[in-house]
């Protein structure tokens, strides 16, 4: 039996809805996540079979082992561990030669800087930099919205009003000028252009350095990690943490409705008939379409509003291929057989080409591909001496039927054997995960994108994830959107669970008549 009235109910238990659960819980609130699914976890979730551990949506976290709001939360204390490969990150230039993120600096800088010497000195410089910065940078980006004080503390770490105009410059760079500026060869380039195709910015336009950048930092930081013994070891973590405050979980129970007294949130629905009041605030660990198009009354949202999600934008659709074999891929590249991801595609101008058929609806003849070789970072993953690995590429933006994921994964299989001759002879077992197989499992994973929407500066920031004030706060007073789909977007770091569990705290407070009243009503008179 569901209880009849709580403090809060959060709508989905992916890694941002289980976030939000631990803070309100943390505050003494009486807290129920409710998760359409049997299993808990949103898309950081894994099955086991036959000693095979599969990832099934994310799984390295670089921005999960980094962000502040997971190491506030001891998560290892409730069971997480991280595992690591021999190498973090190599990026295939060709058949034969590779960049490699090592765990020491100085092995990356030798790693790229072997045909142009100053390329090493480069990353090394650039490095230095970031750790110099990355403790405001990671609370500007990730704990507070808008970043007012940690946003001083990065100015003052930069040392001058005028580095910090050239930090914002760089920041806004396109991935291809940022590479050009910062290396002479093709190592250092490829390394940045690999890790900008995490997220979905055409790698010529405003800010898609920044993905870049961070990643490469992060990887060079704290490695591209996997979560020991599969990716939903994080979201039980995130999970018994939550529980531990007194949070109440119920799977297979999908919220179909969110009822409204005046402008304010009072209630959900569920499928099975239930009603539970609500005291204090909804959250939604779900998409800004599922949100505003499906859980809210059709009447109550606003004329703009609805225009605005017409123009909404997912990320890029994604295929991913899971692949049981007898023993591990046998790259040509050396770097490539030690690391636990790696970047399957060529020069940076050659993603540059590969990003430009993806904006213009054309199929790559060669995708690139980021790989995980999740055995080289956790043996747990597969019986001894067999590699369990997983591969996943883009379709160009709203192109998702099966047959062109199929025609995808097919040419991802042949780009593989070009670059590691016999992987074909190793296949004990292939999966296809196609875009609508996301959608089936996930209904938030729209058109098979996994990024909550595109992380272009159009839909980043105070646009995101439609016009309006970049926060948590929706039009409807006790309401909050808790996902991905509001600043900062992607990755698997809890922040917009955060900032969502924040901003309903605050709002609760004695001075919430204060802090909620501009906001709300700006929103309203924005989205009308």
């Amino acid at each position: 039996m569901l209880p009849r009235r709580v403090d809060a109910v959060v709508i989905g238990s992916g890694p941002n809805g289980l976030v939000s659960a631990v803070e309100l819980a943390d505050a003494g609130w009486d807290v129920l996540v409710l998760e359409a699914e049997e299993t808990f976890g949103g898309a950081v979730r894994s099955t086991t079979e036959d000693g095979w551990v599969s990832d099934r949506y994310s799984s390295n976290y670089p921005l999960g082992m980094a962000s502040p709001v997971f190491r506030a939360m001891e998560l290892e204390k409730f069971g997480l561990k991280w595992a690591h490969a021999p190498l973090a990150l190599a990026h295939l230039l060709d058949p034969e030669t590779s960049a490699a993120i090592h765990p020491d600096p100085n092995d990356t800088a030798a790693s790229i800087s072997k045909d142009h010497p100053a390329d090493g000195d480069a990353w090394l410089d650039l490095y230095s930099k970031y750790v110099k910065i990355r403790e405001p940078f990671l609370q500007s980006l990730l704990t507070t919205w808008p970043p007012v004080l940690p946003a001083a503390r990065l100015t003052r770490r930069l040392g001058s009003a005028g580095e910090l105009i050239r930090f914002a410059r760089f920041m806004a760079m396109p991935m291809h000028r940022m590479a050009q500026e910062l290396f002479e060869g093709p190592g250092g380039r490829a390394l940045l252009a690999g890790n900008s195709f995490h997220a979905d910015a055409p790698l010529n336009g405003s800010v898609s350095g920044t993905m870049g950048w961070l990643l490469a930092m992060l990887a060079q930081d704290v490695g591209y990690p996997v979560a020991e013994g599969g990716s939903s070891a994080l979201s039980n973590a995130l999970r018994r943490r939550a529980e531990r405050a007194g949070a109440l979980f119920v799977a297979g129970t999908p919220v179909t409705g969110i009822e409204l007294t005046g402008d304010r949130a009072t209630a959900v629905r569920t499928a099975s008939g239930e009603r539970i009041a609500v005291s204090r605030a909804v959250i939604g660990d779900v998409s800004a379409p599922t949100l505003y198009d499906v859980l809210l009354p059709e009447a109550s949202v606003p004329a703009g509003l609805r225009r605005d999600l017409e123009r909404f934008e997912w990320d890029y659709p994604t295929v991913k291929v899971n692949y049981r074999l007898r023993g591990p891929i046998p790259w040509n590249s050396g770097e490539a057989r030690r690391a636990g991801v790696v970047h399957l595609g060529g020069t940076a101008d050659d993603l540059i080409h590969v990003s430009a058929d993806l904006e213009t609806g054309r199929l790559p003849s060669a995708p690139f591909m980021l790989i995980g070789q999740t055995t080289k970072s956790d043996p747990t993953r597969s019986p001894e001496g067999t590699e369990a690995v997983w591969a996943y590429s883009h379709l160009p933006r709203g192109i998702a039927d099966d047959a062109s994921a199929e025609k995808l994964g097919d040419r991802m299989d042949r780009h593989i054997e070009r670059y590691a001759p016999g992987f074909s002879e190793l296949v004990l077992d292939r999966d296809l995960q196609r875009p609508m197989d996301f959608v089936g499992d996930n209904a938030s994973l729209g058109l098979g994108a996994l990024g909550g929407g595109t992380a272009q500066l159009h839909q980043q920031l105070i646009f995101r994830p439609t016009v309006g004030l970049g926060s948590a706060r929706t039009y409807v007073s006790g309401l909050y959107l808790g996902s991905s789909a509001i600043h900062p977007g992607p990755g698997v770091h809890g922040a917009c669970g955060h900032l969502a569990a924040r901003t309903a705290l605050r709002d609760a407070s004695l001075l919430g008549p204060v802090t909620r009243a501009f906001p709300t009503a700006a929103l309203r008179r924005l989205q009308r």
